[in-house]
């Protein structure tokens, strides 16, 4: 299928719209469109395979996508009809990807699909969780309180992820830092050094003379040290990109010292937001374990939540089935325990994940303040280690011609 971007006469309205159709031919977009009761004024095919930095620059953020859900409901919930909200929100939009997308899903509703069958056609945008909600909606005709979910489910979602990326921005930066000082080092310095021992026909101290050997290779074969990092690089990401590379980095964030416990809130926050926002939306008990499965984005989470969903389907309570779950804390079937029994399940998830949002931030904080001292500590071995290496050869060169 080709797409296709359109300017057309509604018969209706007698109005000029443009959107996008998806059709094998310039002539089946047109017989698509006279079918619909448009009269096409131009038709011009879309070229989808432009240059990753223009798919970068306008990549559709969360807060597109926040920005449009939140707008959508607003324009439903004043009673617009679903194709005329839609329509006024085009023109607001102003990432040119999510406006195409817009103008796609006006398409398909007026095409005579639903809403969540319109969003289910661009899966990269729409995840599993609001297509859930948005469905929920339509059936039960609160399809504005369900985007209104949806939005506040991305925002809370964004500002976890947000303050995560902040607390490791500062060690990733001191860590560039170090190794930037390393090679000006071994570069500049070191060569000097060496050069100096040469013209008096002195020997090097022994830690002096390992650091002008690495510092000789890597100027040297500077060009085999780049295509040795590049390979290895390459090689780490096509692995951790492969089914078992990524349980190999799932099972790393779970048990890695220092941030584990911070994954593991993450996640527990994650399914059990989750959980809450689709079960008061009414979305069965089994369904909201299989979009949670896949929400919380871990794969030994996701295969405890699956084993857990098939005991469910055997009978058995979500809380029991999760209790034997090796990464869930029994804080979790514990509170999901108490909403069985007095019915209020979703009201319980909303609790726990209260709770580990709250111990989530307090875990960031605490691993910000940690990594400062453990960070400076690595930084004075290095530049000290590099500074002695340098200076002790030096004072030694000093003391001999004394002498």
């Amino acid at each position: 299928m080709r797409k296709f971007h359109y300017e057309a006469r509604d018969g209706s309205t007698d109005k000029v719209v443009k959107a996008f159709v998806q059709a094998e031919s310039e002539r089946d977009a047109a017989k698509l469109l006279i079918g619909q009761n448009f009269t096409p004024l131009e038709i011009t095919e879309v070229d989808e395979n432009g240059g990753m930095f223009e798919k970068f620059k306008h990549r559709i953020t969360t807060k597109d996508k926040v920005v449009f859900t939140r707008q959508l409901a607003t324009l439903i919930a004043a009673g617009l009809p679903l194709s005329q909200s839609l329509r006024s929100l085009v023109d607001q939009t102003q990432n040119p990807r999510m406006k195409g997308v817009v103008q796609e899903i006006i398409a398909s509703v007026e095409g005579g699909s639903s809403l969540h069958d319109s969003f289910a056609k661009h899966p990269a945008v729409f995840n599993q969780l609001f297509l859930a909600l948005v469905a929920s909606g339509e059936v039960s005709g609160t399809l504005d309180e369900a985007l209104q979910s949806v939005a506040n489910q991305q925002e809370k979602d964004a500002a976890i992820m947000s303050r995560i990326r902040g607390a490791l921005t500062y060690p990733v930066i001191v860590l560039f830092v170090i190794f930037g000082v390393l090679i000006f080092m071994l570069v500049t310095v070191v060569p000097q050094v060496e050069k100096l021992y040469k013209d008096l026909h002195q020997t090097l101290p022994f830690i002096t003379q390992a650091i002008v050997s690495v510092s000789g290779f890597v100027t040297q074969y500077w060009w085999a040290v780049l295509l040795a990092l590049a390979f290895v690089l390459s090689g780490a990401i096509k692995y951790f990109r492969s089914e078992g590379g990524k349980q190999t980095l799932d099972a790393i964030k779970l048990n890695v010292p220092l941030f584990k416990g911070l994954f593991r809130r993450l996640y527990m926050a994650r399914f059990t937001r989750t959980g809450e926002t689709l079960l008061r939306a009414g979305v069965s008990m089994l369904d909201m374990l299989a979009i949670a499965s896949t929400a919380v984005n871990n794969r030994l989470i996701s295969a405890e939540i699956d084993a857990a969903a098939e005991k469910v389907k055997g009978g058995k309570d979500l809380s029991t089935s999760l209790a034997a779950g090796e990464y869930f804390p029994q804080l979790v079937p514990q509170m999901i325990g108490i909403g069985e029994k007095s019915g209020r399940i979703d009201e319980m998830l909303g609790k726990t994940a209260k709770i580990y949002e709250d111990e989530l931030d307090e875990e960031i904080r605490t691993i910000s303040t940690a990594i400062e001292p453990i960070l400076m500590v690595v930084l004075a071995i290095v530049a000290g280690g590099m500074v002695a290496a340098i200076l002790l050869p030096i004072y030694s060169l000093v003391n001999t011609i004394r002498i």
